[in-house]
């Protein structure tokens, strides 16, 4: 699979078989990944990879807290600014529409919606998860380091015939993931990310992206 076959495949997958991935194969998608850009080497990505019953347990106890209904954690950083401006908003929007779109979900059905967003804290199946911290006392060039090692993560796994859902989802559930992991105090989880072979049997809405002269500015002499 050549890179552009890798980035052009590459989505948010939310439906995931039975199917282990072998440890030999994350080893060697991660240790490749470490080549990715980091401002004078930092690398200030912190990772941890769960299978089999930690990644159970994990679950578990994000599972009773959402049965029980329990509070999300609050939140270490922002997701998103609280006033999201145009086109970013509109764009955000267009997302939800189609997400739940694709399965059924009318837009004022937030019980549906809730219910569809807590297959998160499943790993939607995955038999594999990630789960990337960050140094609290990083600055804002080392958090885009950090993005662009997750992104180098799953080209990587597009190239083993795997595919990815990166998933912010689980900061809300961080104390949860903290108590199956025990990080040292001085690290942020970022996100999660599911890892497995796809469940092609589930419907996938495919998002579009912004046509290339609303991001895009090319200055020539031309």
């Amino acid at each position: 699979m050549d890179v552009y076959e890798a980035v052009l495949s590459r989505r948010a997958v939310r439906g995931f078989v039975d199917r282990a991935v072998p440890r030999e194969t994350l080893e060697r998608v991660l240790s490749a990944a470490a080549r990715s850009p980091s401002g004078s080497n930092i690398q200030p990505w912190r990772v941890y990879v769960l299978t089999g019953g930690p990644l159970a347990e994990v679950k578990r106890l994000a599972g009773e807290r959402l049965a029980a209904g329990d509070p999300w954690d609050e939140p270490e950083y922002d997701q998103y600014p609280t006033e999201l401006k145009s086109p970013y908003r509109e764009r955000r929007s267009d997302f939800g529409e189609k997400r739940y779109g694709a399965l059924g979900i009318a837009r004022e059905d937030l019980e549906a919606r809730q219910r569809a967003a807590s297959a998160n804290w499943e790993c939607f199946g995955a038999p594999a998860a990630l789960f990337c911290y960050i140094d609290r006392g990083l600055g804002l060039p080392q958090w885009a380091d950090v993005g662009m090692y997750l992104q180098t993560v799953m080209l990587l796994l597009r190239a083993e015939g795997l595919h990815s859902c990166p998933q912010m989802a689980w900061a809300k559930y961080r104390r949860s993931v903290a108590e199956a992991l025990s990080p040292p105090d001085e690290l942020i989880l970022f996100c999660g990310m599911s890892i497995g072979f796809e469940d092609v049997t589930v419907d996938h809405a495919r998002m579009g992206r912004a046509p290339l002269d609303e991001t895009v500015t090319f200055v020539d002499g031309h």
